[in-house]
């Protein structure tokens, strides 16, 4: 007979730590929850607000085709009752093995044991057929809203990628198998990973991506020589250092996005884009924005025109003698240097010669994936936040990304960080996607209702700064790269953005890969080929099926396209014989600011 005192005798010092320090994390996780200050709902990823109205018109629709709702239960439950039936007569045969199976493909179902052993592969593919069955029904409603179905399918999706057996420890081998192995220390790893996660983000939880420890600003990121020769409170202007005698004549102002950081295009000498510039002989100004936080509630697209775009140009004519530049925008910056240029243009003004675009949007009348997120009742939620904050928080504009791609950016890092238990990587790519930026409340307000929804830029115009803005203004030499897998800026939607302009000048490239990866794209890797064709009328899939493909990173190729128009040679501009004496070294100081600050 087992006493009190025999099962007290038995536990381990180990046991005995382990249990504290499980105490010791519930209390830090409760303080952590405790001081959550949370987004609007609306804004909180899949959500029965946003549901509704998707749902209700599916429902609708199945109401008045009745035939359709049985058929595809009848096929439904077909399937399941003869994988219940495969999995009986598998285990009837005194052996423990698993049905044949199917799905083979899915790769969140790596481990042996899915296909193997019985429990998990049951789970498995019923989870699987759930998801088909769900899938089929949603693709097979006529009748509904294109808007109102492209959010349903979206919404069904969500659920199904969340409901995946993956994401549960009770039906997740991996994360079984690892507990056994380090006797139960994944799982208190795991949990510490959590609660860190919630203490460093005032209770909101998201998942930590990479080692922040592991990089440090100017040291092993953003190292490429330069120094902030100017700032307000808008940006730090930056002036890179020459890796050359002599230099083209005509300087390059890159404009990134504020969404994130810039050093996206800095991350390490063997892929950084800022360096490669100026080893090819150009002068380079890179702006780097403020992390804005509440007091610049009222600030807007005017004033990152104003003291942004506008101001970097008269500050480098300026410090360079010259009277013009080229000029690079990425992603919303991109969209922002086409008002510049439309303002420019009526103020007749010619200061930029030639506007590179790194996956740029001027034409929203195709939302694509963004669809569920600029409809009314999201778009209201972000009102009701930035009202209630003064500004757009980072996490919010992040965690909508994410979603975009759940499976790799939610469940597989949260599996791998609180279920296995694993430290999150030394990877300069992620770290760079953790340290996100803040937008004002007034300027995330313009975008979204002004561009995004009315698309008032390329259909009509776009009031601001006493002019109406037009993408037909844009009249400069045009060079634009977009992304073929890119699910924030689809290269179509870019194209067509191009198409309008009023350039005479014009050269469109697709580059393999997404959003960021197509972008830092090194030609040293030798890693993504591009696509390209001069003409600029087709339709973008007459356009892409006639484009000539070259291996290789589109570095090059644009290069050649940027030095036609970037004049003589001359004497290379050293920071040491600039006429501004510099307020601190590269990355500066607005890089480093916390949107948690």
């Amino acid at each position: 007979m087992t006493t009190n005192d025999d099962v007290s005798g038995s536990t381990t010092p180990q046991m005995t730590a382990n249990l504290e320090k499980i105490e010791a994390l519930s209390e830090r996780l409760v303080k952590a929850m405790s001081g959550t200050n949370p987004a609007n709902p609306t804004l909180n990823g899949p959500n029965q607000e946003l549901f509704s109205d998707a749902i209700t018109s599916y429902w609708q629709e199945m109401l008045n085709n009745p035939a359709k709702v049985f058929e595809h239960q009848a096929s439904y439950w077909g399937k399941s009752v003869k994988h219940y039936v495969e999995a009986q007569q598998a285990l009837s045969k005194g052996k423990l093995e698993a049905p044949k199976d199917e799905f083979t493909n899915d790769r969140r179902f790596k481990n042996a044991l899915w296909e193997t052993n019985p429990y998990f592969n049951f789970v498995k593919q019923q989870y699987l057929i759930n998801a088909e069955a769900i899938t089929t029904a949603v693709e097979s409603v006529e009748g509904m809203d294109e808007v109102e179905k492209t959010r349903l399918k979206y919404f069904s999706q969500q659920i199904i990628d969340m409901m995946a057996p993956t994401n549960f420890l009770g039906t997740n081998p991996d994360a079984l198998e690892r507990a056994v192995e380090t006797d139960g220390q994944s799982l208190l790893d795991g949990l510490e990973n959590l609660v860190s996660d919630l203490e460093a983000n005032n209770g909101e939880l998201i998942v930590k991506l990479a080692d922040e420890k592991a990089f440090e600003l100017g040291v092993n990121i953003a190292t490429t020589p330069g120094r902030v020769i100017y700032r307000n409170k808008m940006m730090e202007l930056i002036q890179y250092a020459p890796a050359t005698e002599t230099v083209h004549e005509t300087p390059i102002i890159m404009f990134p996005p504020w969404i994130n950081k810039y050093y996206i295009l800095d991350l390490k000498k063997q892929n950084s884009l800022i360096k490669w510039i100026t080893e090819q002989g150009y002068t380079l100004f890179v702006v780097s924005w403020i992390n804005p936080d509440a007091s610049y509630s009222d600030v807007g697209m005017e004033d990152y025109i104003e003291d942004g775009y506008l101001t970097a140009i008269r500050e480098v004519k300026e410090i360079t003698g010259q009277k013009q530049v080229n000029c690079i925008g990425y992603c919303i910056a991109g969209t922002t240097l086409s008002l510049t240029l439309s303002l420019l243009k009526k103020r007749g003004d010619k200061s930029i010669k030639s506007a590179t675009f790194f996956t740029t949007l001027t034409d929203f009348s195709v939302q694509g994936e963004f669809t569920p997120f600029l409809q009314n009742d999201f778009i209201d939620g972000i009102e009701e936040e930035v009202k209630a904050q003064g500004y757009l928080r980072s996490f919010i504009m992040g965690r909508t990304f994410s979603f975009l791609r759940s499976n790799d950016l939610i469940y597989t890092p949260a599996i791998k960080s609180y279920m296995m238990g694993e430290a999150p990587p030394a990877f300069d790519l992620l770290y760079w996607n953790g340290d996100g930026a803040n937008l004002p409340g007034k300027m995330a307000m313009q975008y979204l209702r002004g561009l995004c929804q009315s698309n008032e830029f390329a259909d009509g115009g776009f009031e601001l700064m006493g002019e109406t803005l037009n993408l037909k203004d844009v009249d400069v030499p045009v060079c634009s790269i977009a992304c073929e897998t890119d699910h924030i800026a689809a290269w179509k939607s870019c194209y067509r953005g191009v198409q309008q302009m009023g350039s005479k000048s014009k050269t469109f490239i697709v580059t393999q890969s997404g959003h960021i990866a197509g972008i830092v794209n090194s030609p040293s890797k030798n890693k993504y080929g591009h696509y390209t064709n001069k003409d600029i009328k087709l339709s973008p899939e007459d356009w892409f099926e006639g484009a000539e493909f070259t291996e290789g990173s589109w570095w090059p190729r644009w290069e050649s396209w940027l030095k036609k128009r970037s004049g003589k040679q001359i004497a290379a501009l050293q920071l040491d014989d600039s006429t501004r004496s510099g307020l601190c070294d590269a990355p500066g100081a607005y890089v480093a600011m916390s949107a948690s600050r």
